[in-house]
């Protein structure tokens, strides 16, 4: 299973997000998952300047670089985390300070995908998307993406640059961003949901606990495989700082659910 981001990157469809690797296990394992990740064939990987105030892009680098040439990187800019807070922070001029920095901590001459990781109501759309625009044109930054966006703001984007992926919330318990992912894939943009394994009930004939018995998985590779059968547009990032946890979410892409299976799992949808 690929998909083509930004109509020049083929990704496997079952990625990583790297959040969980720095800020709480030893680097070392941070290091070890990371190259393991890539070992079982995954080609996308989802950082953040904000993560551990960039060293996890910083973490990255020492694991993977000299990079695989197949491996896409995806980061974001535009959202700072003082302790318990997340603040979207969009000044053009702060977006470009740290597109500098990712560079610097990723070890490119260029930024695969970047992503404003939040719209930041403070300032104009036209003047954060026209930052993230020049910053392409100069070549520091390959393709364009958004995270948590209405279906509204995600057209403004697209009018004032080229959108090649969204990344919201979603999972087949919270589907409150079905109207994004219908838009993207109605115009060809990656749809790459975080959090993708919401928690649902853990009762034993709820949906996805039926769904495992009868394929003999966990819960878990279910809830990812949903995923990739629900849209060829879907790159799922799910995250772990455990090797037995990444092998097991890296293993879903190659279940099958049936016809039979996607109708029951649709009743655990929320709005």
């Amino acid at each position: 299973m690929t998909l083509t981001i930004g109509g020049d990157m083929p990704v496997h469809r079952l990625g990583f997000g790297a959040m969980r690797l720095t800020g709480g296990p030893e680097r070392s394992t941070g290091i070890e998952i990371a190259r393991r990740a890539v070992e079982l064939g995954v080609t996308f990987i989802d950082t953040a300047d904000s993560y551990d105030l960039g060293d996890n892009e910083a973490l990255l680098a020492e694991a993977l670089h000299p990079y695989p040439e197949d491996l896409v990187i995806a980061t974001k800019g535009g959202q700072v985390n003082l302790g318990r807070d997340w603040i979207p922070l969009g000044r053009p001029e702060y977006l470009r300070q740290q597109a500098e920095l990712s560079l610097r901590r990723l070890r490119v001459e260029w930024i695969d995908l970047y992503q404003l990781h939040r719209i930041d109501p403070t300032v104009p759309l036209a003047d954060q998307l026209g930052a993230l625009r020049i910053l392409m044109e100069e070549g520091k930054v390959r393709h364009i993406g958004l995270s948590e966006v209405s279906v509204g703001q995600l057209d403004a984007a697209a009018a004032i640059a080229p959108i090649a992926s969204v990344q919201n919330r979603y999972s087949v318990a919270d589907r409150a961003s079905e109207d994004v992912l219908d838009y993207c894939e109605r115009h060809g943009i990656a749809f790459i949901p975080w959090l993708p394994v919401a928690r649902t009930t853990t009762q034993a004939d709820d949906p996805l606990a039926t769904v495992a018995a009868r394929h003999g998985c966990t819960r878990t590779q279910v809830a990812l495989s949903w995923l990739l059968h629900r849209s060829a547009v879907i790159v799922p990032i799910p995250g772990t700082s455990a090797r037995a946890h990444l092998e097991e979410n890296v293993a879903a892409a190659q279940l099958s659910l049936s016809a039979d299976d996607m109708e029951l799992l649709s009743t655990i949808a929320s709005g």
